[in-house]
């Protein structure tokens, strides 16, 4: 065989193992062992085969700095400042910046691992926030947040054990929580309510990739919630699971088939496809840790999604993440055939804003010369412009990123 050839064979083959193994790399919040119950420890599943790999955090024995979000100062090790000292029972992975976002039981925080922190010593943030729990309900168990994830606008979203608040919180340097109300239940659930503490409490969420949220409850039951409309349908029970097992943690593996957990039996992992809802246990799967949560970066249907943006179906809408924390574009949506764009806080000199359809092509481009810090340029569409969903990007003279928006033509 010709070198050059092997060679190339080699790394490819080296590039879909790695990726295989990115995919499986999922989050599950445990306690010490048999017999423990105080969800507090942090470790490294494979999802594929519900192995344990690394222990990320451990109570009893990482080293730890918390610091404050807000003035990036350090908080005294104190009981209540433990980062997971509380129990954690809602966690989600963000893969766009490898961090760990997670909101401690009876605590009005949230709080996230950096997982590209270097050291041995583990960093993690806490930001305190009324819109996740005050002190009069700290206490109620329907107040806490127990079901968290990144969803495929790269926004994280939480909800409450009774579904009386849905949260969502931006992802990037400087995080902001928006409380989006309750959810609302679908005609179609008629007596099994999102809101029923005997079907519907507990468990967790997972996220697809056409930005629509999945509740898998502790008692094993889904529901697919609507993120504009907040409506949650009721879907289906899942069936094959041993007697008392709760479903506490969910996540999607590699394959698109949904993962779980239980936090009060040491029964292993169990896995099931949307839709079908049976069942089967993962052969081999951890039952040294139960536990109370999963968290990776994989979104339901995302084989599915990407086999019709190639196809270029028309049933497909593609999901961007966000980007920015700020708007920046105004109105939105464009309803007179221009819109403007804010540069406050710029530089001045030459930017370029390039629009784009969601698969990444270029529709049009300006060039704007920016003399002032508040200055706000217009920029006309052309009449040819046809309506839907575009990005605006924004970019310097050296073609250095600044920020970008998705905007919606009417």
């Amino acid at each position: 065989m010709n070198r050059k050839l092997l060679l190339s064979s080699i790394f490819i083959a080296a590039g879909l193992v790695s990726a295989a193994q990115d995919a499986n790399r999922t989050f599950a919040i445990t306690g010490d062992g048999n017999g423990d119950f105080l969800w507090m420890n942090i470790r490294q599943v494979d999802i594929g085969s519900g192995k344990i790999t690394q222990d990320v955090f451990q109570r009893n024995k990482s080293t730890y700095v918390m610091m404050d979000a807000d003035n990036k100062q350090s908080i005294a090790k104190s009981g209540l400042a433990f980062p997971t000292a509380t129990m954690v029972a809602a966690a989600a992975y963000d893969k766009n910046h490898d961090k760990l976002f997670f909101t401690p039981m009876r605590i009005g925080e949230l709080r996230w691992l950096d997982l590209n922190a270097k050291g041995d010593e583990r960093k993690f943030y806490t930001l305190q926030s009324s819109l996740l729990n005050s002190t009069e309900n700290v206490r109620d168990e329907a107040k806490n947040f127990t079901r968290m994830v990144i969803n495929a606008d790269g926004n994280g979203y939480a909800l409450t054990n009774d579904g009386n608040r849905l949260i969502s919180f931006t992802t990037g340097k400087k995080v902001v929580i928006t409380d989006l109300g309750g959810l609302i239940d679908d005609e179609s659930n008629k007596t099994i309510s999102i809101h029923n503490q005997c079907s519907s409490w507990g468990g967790d969420m997972i996220a697809d990739a056409y930005n629509k949220l999945y509740v898998i409850s502790a008692n094993h039951y889904v529901f697919s919630v609507d993120v504009e409309s907040r409506i949650a349908k009721y879907m289906g029970y899942i069936n094959g699971l041993p007697a008392g097992y709760s479903t506490n943690g969910a996540a999607v593996d590699k394959d698109g088939a949904v993962v779980v957990c239980s936090a009060n039996m040491f029964a292993g992992y169990y896995k099931f496809k949307m839709g079908e809802f049976n069942a089967v246990k993962i052969e081999g799967s951890d039952m040294v840790y139960n536990a109370s949560d999963l968290a990776n970066g994989n979104l339901l249907y995302q084989k599915e999604a990407d086999a019709a943006k190639n196809f270029g179906s028309a049933d497909f809408k593609a999901v961007v993440p966000v980007i920015t924390n700020e708007a920046h574009i105004y109105p939105n949506p464009v309803t007179t055939g221009e819109f403007k764009i804010s540069f406050d806080g710029q530089q001045a000199g030459r930017y370029n804003v390039i629009i784009t359809d969601l698969s990444g092509k270029a529709m049009m481009t300006r060039t704007v010369n920016i003399a002032s810090k508040t200055q706000v340029e217009t920029i006309q569409l052309n009449r040819s412009f046809a309506k839907g969903v575009f990005m605006v990007k924004v970019t310097d003279a050296n073609n250095k990123f600044i920020f970008t928006e998705r905007i919606v033509v009417q």
